[in-house]
């Protein structure tokens, strides 16, 4: 009797979906990750673009953004998505990193009269090994949204749309909080996927701003990710957001890359 064995492409039971797969991520994966980490509610490929749809919540789950070489002319592309999301009611906003081989596309939009918006840092760190303070805790996903929309003071409306980008997160997170007595003082997202935690909607009550608070509240999560395989951390942070970039950098996370948005009239 021949012995049978499993499909090669099949994943087992107690094969982990975070398995820590490489040391040193390139850009590229760091990409690939944080889009996955922040889905859009629809998507489509276009010549190594994707284009991202969310009813207009937040302008990383409604923009295009280019992750891959492609062949066609980039002013014929840059048309079909102008239309497509006029379409769909939305502005025309694409997501440029700094990576040279999109110039071209950057020059283009410019020309065609988009605004350069919103410059950001991505930033990363190797994750070591850490603990969590007792007022660390993990939420339900809306015990946290409700968190995050009091902390922020995100509109009451908008609330179901951020609950759906975060139902539809596949990877592991952690919607995490530090509370006490029974009070959100911060809260942060945190998303696993093969050896990375990205880091996200990290946000403090503005009276508990300049406590530690969200050191705490990072060092938790970092925690948490090494548990479970993580080795690579990654973040956002806007540029001209200095007490931020001043918080990461003292948790030993350094630039990888920048983007910003070209967004259309």
């Amino acid at each position: 009797m021949v012995a049978r064995t499993a499909p090669l492409n099949r994943r087992t039971e107690e094969e982990p979906l975070n398995r820590r797969t490489e040391v040193a991520p390139s850009n590229r994966r760091i990409e690939e990750a944080s889009l996955n980490a922040w889905p859009a509610l629809h998507q489509m490929l276009l010549d190594g673009w994707v284009l991202r749809f969310a009813r207009g919540f937040t302008k990383r789950a409604n923009s295009v953004t280019p992750l891959y070489p492609g062949s066609q002319p980039i002013e014929e592309k840059v048309r079909f998505c102008e239309n497509l999301y006029a379409r769909e009611r939305l502005q025309s906003v694409f997501r440029i990193t700094d990576d040279a081989a999109l110039a071209p596309l950057d020059r283009c939009l410019a020309g065609r009269g988009y605004r350069r918006a919103d410059p950001t840092q991505v930033l990363s760190a190797p994750v070591a090994a850490g603990s969590r303070s007792p007022r660390w805790s993990l939420l339900t996903r809306r015990e946290w949204l409700d968190a995050y929309a009091a902390l922020t003071g995100l509109p009451a409306k908008l609330l179901p749309l951020h609950g759906a980008i975060l139902n539809a997160i596949r990877t592991e997170c952690a919607h995490a909080a530090l509370v006490d007595g029974g009070d959100p003082l911060a809260c942060g997202l945190g998303v696993l996927e093969r050896g990375l935690i990205g880091l996200f909607d990290i946000a403090t009550h503005p009276a508990h701003r300049r406590q530690g608070l969200g050191a705490e509240l990072v060092e938790g999560l970092l925690a948490w990710g090494r548990e479970r395989s993580a080795a690579t951390a990654y973040l956002q942070v806007g540029e001209n957001n200095a007490p931020a970039r001043s918080l990461y950098a003292k948790l030993g996370f350094a630039e990888r890359y920048r983007y910003w948005y070209r967004i259309g009239d």
